[in-house]
């Protein structure tokens, strides 16, 4: 059996890099610092996205004054308010330009040296996306470290997509792919499970990266992050598996409860009729009542969740599958009669 040739090395190669910060003066300039230090040697053009979430503090003059020094390849993007670190990114995947976009966060606890490396890795493995794991974590044990490694095995189990660290934000991504995805909400932390929903799992990798102590500014996260990540879980299997096909979750749980009714309603007329007893009183009769007007509108729900799906497809000019790109350079012919 032949082997399957390399993936054609991509002629265009310009990055973006998304970096998302709230409240981070300290770590602008520091920040600005290490990334150009982190790409001095990088061949191919590359642009510097700074998204500001809404910062009260010194962020955007520090941001400003960054643009400034280092040229228009640095762009600032303001958020008129505090959007949250999932409405950063899908503002700077929005503006972003390159081929492949990288992002990291703002607090210097990710190298942006590592960024090339990251690169040629993506490309070498053939992925859509290559996600960073610290396997070396710098961050606290009980609030930080710990919820997050069960997180990431619920998320792992529940979605399919198996990932060490979903929390690191240090990734790169195809910029086409990526650009199919958007994000709402909180559902940054469920980045590859998103892409996963227009890409195969398996063009998603993981490889380990630096991490270090925060060294200005405080973290924005909490242990209460930890309950409103169960919550984003249950939005994330929905969506990657019934996205597409609603009808088919709400049919099958309204079709178990109208079956569940049936037979007891049956059971209950076997009694009335066959038995002659009286049924009026019984808790039994209003359960069954219940679960057969539960499957009705759990019918119907699915029906009009279908008619949304087809209609938000049609209406937007999105499909629900994906094609990968052909660089083999051939034109599509016709096979002509003799």
């Amino acid at each position: 059996m032949q082997s399957p040739s390399p993936a054609k090395p991509p002629a265009d190669r310009s990055l973006s890099v998304v970096i998302p910060l709230y409240q981070e003066a300290e770590n602008v300039a520091p920040l600005l610092e290490r990334v150009h230090q982190g790409l001095a040697e990088y061949s191919h053009p590359w642009e510097l996205i700074l998204v500001d979430d809404g910062s009260r503090d010194q962020t955007p003059a520090r941001l400003e004054q960054a643009v400034a020094h280092y040229g228009e390849h640095v762009r600032v993007i303001r958020l008129r308010r505090n959007f949250g670190q999932t409405a950063a990114m899908q503002a700077g995947f929005d503006a972003a330009r390159g081929a492949f976009i990288a992002t990291l966060d703002g607090d210097l606890q990710n190298d942006p040296a590592e960024i090339p490396r990251l690169l040629d890795e993506l490309i070498d493995r053939d992925l859509d996306l290559l996600q960073g794991w610290r396997q070396r974590r710098q961050d606290a044990l009980i609030i930080r470290k710990i919820p997050s490694r069960i997180a990431n095995r619920l998320i792992g189990k529940v979605t399919g997509v198996r990932l060490h660290d979903y929390g690191c934000s240090l990734k790169v991504y195809r910029a086409d792919v990526i650009k199919e995805v958007r994000l709402y909400g909180e559902m940054h932390r469920f980045i590859p499970v998103w892409v996963a929903s227009v890409t195969s799992p398996a063009r998603i990798g993981e490889t380990v990266v630096s991490h270090q102590a925060r060294q200005f500014g405080q973290s924005k996260y909490g242990i209460s992050r930890t309950f409103r990540v169960l919550l984003d879980l249950l939005s994330a299997f929905f969506f990657l598996r019934f996205g597409a096909r609603p009808g088919h979750f709400f049919g099958s749980i309204g079709l178990g409860f109208g079956a569940l009714g049936s037979l007891l309603m049956a059971h209950l007329l076997v009694v009335k009729f066959v038995l002659g007893d009286d049924i009026g009183q019984r808790p039994l009769l209003f359960v069954a009542i219940l679960l057969l007007v539960a499957s009705v509108q759990l019918l119907t729900t699915g029906v009009l969740a279908e008619m949304l799906v087809r209609t938000f497809f049609a209406s937007s000019r999105r499909t629900h599958y994906g094609i990968l790109p052909d660089d083999s350079g051939t034109q599509p012919g016709w096979k002509l009669p003799r």
